[in-house]
């Protein structure tokens, strides 16, 4: 279960991240053009949020049923080595600050009358959290 777990957190890790750089270059060139903001944007905008929350989901999952997760954080010392503080504690927390502020963008865009507040409270809110979540992805484990 755990493997399993691991790999889908790995995979949708891809997908949430290619949205949300879809988004942000949408959004960022509706907002630039002027033109309205319509259903069509909502829903582009929303299939990256689904996408960033169900991975914090999954994520959140691997986090307790993880031998090197909340376990490190309980056990003493993880503060200590900087990969074991990055796995216990700056990655889960940075990455649910990050989704916390994409829902902020997503929620705001919703409520705002003008269609280019609308575009610029999703891509500056999305481009944000994109950021600290590249900030946290522990580079080499994913990549080596």
């Amino acid at each position: 279960m755990y493997t399993g777990i691991q790999h889908l957190h790995s995979g949708l890790a891809y997908l949430a991240l290619i949205a949300l750089i879809i988004v942000i270059v949408l959004m960022l060139i509706g907002s630039l053009s002027g033109k309205e903001f319509t259903e069509k944007d909502r829903k582009i905008a929303m299939i990256a949020f689904i996408l960033a929350h169900t991975q914090l989901l999954v994520g959140l999952i691997l986090y307790f049923v993880s031998p090197v997760g909340f376990s490190l954080l309980t056990s003493g010392g993880a503060m200590s080595d900087p990969a074991a503080r990055l796995t216990a504690l700056e990655h889960p927390l940075i990455n649910i600050i990050a989704i916390v502020l994409i829902s902020i963008g997503y929620i705001r865009a919703k409520k705002l009358q003008s269609d280019r507040a609308r575009f610029r409270s999703v891509y500056m809110m999305y481009a944000i959290g994109l950021v600290l979540i590249l900030s946290r992805i522990p580079w080499a484990n994913w990549l080596g």
